[in-house]
């Protein structure tokens, strides 16, 4: 089985939910992670802090250099994710859409690298 990334997008200016909407959301999101969980597909997932959180470290030159904030300027940034197992890209696709629908946003699938 190929381990795949499915990353939730946001963009920048984009109204989170809140309230209700956002209740609905967590318990739809916790519905799909119980069911990849029971079907032995599930690797690891998280959400992430908003992108306001960021520290990026740069330890390429002499000094590490610590800054806060993104690495790249973008107007998207990434809210979560999921590591999932997949017998192939359309079983993975197929889990992906389950996922936006869960977590009512965008998700990015992509594989991991063969060891």
């Amino acid at each position: 089985m190929t381990q795949y990334m499915f990353s939730v997008h946001h963009e920048v200016g984009e109204e989170m939910p809140t309230g209700d909407d956002v209740q609905r959301m967590f318990t739809q999101v916790d519905a799909f992670n119980q069911k990849v969980t029971d079907a032995g597909i599930w690797v690891f997932g998280g959400g992430l802090e908003p992108i306001e959180t960021v520290t990026t470290v740069d330890a390429t030159g002499p000094e590490p250099i610590i800054t806060d904030g993104p690495y790249a300027e973008a107007k998207e940034w990434l809210g979560g994710f999921w590591i999932l197992e997949a017998p192939d890209l359309d079983a993975a696709l197929k889990l992906a859409i389950e996922a936006s629908a869960a977590c009512e946003g965008r998700v990015e699938v992509r594989p991991f690298q063969p060891e």
